[in-house]
């Protein structure tokens, strides 16, 4: 059984997401911990890129945070090695296509495979344009996790029966954000991919408060927070990580009930 599959055995997963080095690399190890212990099942982390298309105002401002205060992916994969001496719960890089080809594919996930990376996110490579990342994840046994967005419409069966690791379905139009409701037809997307495959699914994007992680839930396998834990460190900093443990705690309780 895949490391990633781990997280969904013990009923619906809570799956929070960081911008790593948002404001530096210390905090972004003190918050994985906390997020850890107060019940993650799986972590999402981001490695920063200038241009990162997908995401929201706020996700934008921890890039910009980040790569202003000079973190590096060697320093990231660092700290991931650290992490891994006592973190066994899945872990996934998020990042954009430029970072990994500007670093070396090949040298990219083979360093994931060493530390101890369980799968890759990349929101700006379409599921037509895999084949391009997909042999080399599967040489080193990462899962190239894909996205299915509310446009996805008949390519949904397809994504679905070639999904390895879970799916990433993405609840609205547009960017990363919290919002005040997710009015997308989810359960029809949900019902076409578990026609289609055995693999997991969580509900990512605009996902804020325990009411809206536990609608998503009962739709799906798992649910996804980014932006609002990014805020907690926007506004919080170095302090961010015990808040993060808390608000971590209440949302899995949700996704529990």
């Amino acid at each position: 059984m895949s490391n990633i599959r781990r997280a969904f055995e013990n009923g619906k997963a809570f799956i929070p997401f960081i911008t790593c080095g948002d404001p530096d690399l210390e905090t972004t190890m003190a918050a994985v911990k906390e997020m850890a212990e107060n019940g993650a099942d799986m972590i999402e982390l981001g490695i920063p890129f200038s241009d990162p298309t997908a995401e929201g105002p706020v996700i934008q401002s921890a890039n910009v945070r980040a790569l202003s205060g000079g973190v590096r992916t060697d320093q990231i994969f660092a700290m991931v090695k650290t992490l891994r001496q006592d973190l066994t719960i899945p872990l996934v890089f998020m990042t954009y296509a430029n970072v990994v080809f500007s670093y070396g594919a090949e040298k990219f996930i083979a360093a994931c495979r060493e530390i101890g990376i369980d799968g890759l996110i990349l929101p700006d490579i379409p599921y037509e344009e895999k084949e391009e990342f997909l042999p080399v994840c599967r040489k080193y046994g990462v899962s190239l996790i894909s996205m299915i967005a509310p446009t996805s419409k008949d390519r949904i069966s397809m994504i679905a029966k070639e999904a390895e690791g879970f799916l990433y379905i993405v609840s609205s139009l547009g960017v990363t954000g919290t919002r005040t409701e997710i009015t997308t037809d989810l359960a029809s997307i949900v019902r076409v991919v578990r026609e289609n495959t055995t693999v997991p699914c969580a509900v990512g994007f605009g996902i804020s408060t325990p009411e809206q992680a536990r609608k998503m839930a009962d739709l799906s396998d798992g649910v996804i927070v980014g932006s609002a834990i990014v805020k907690l460190l926007e506004q919080y900093g170095t302090d961010a990580p015990q808040r993060i443990g808390e608000y971590v705690k209440t949302m899995k309780q949700a996704v529990r009930e």
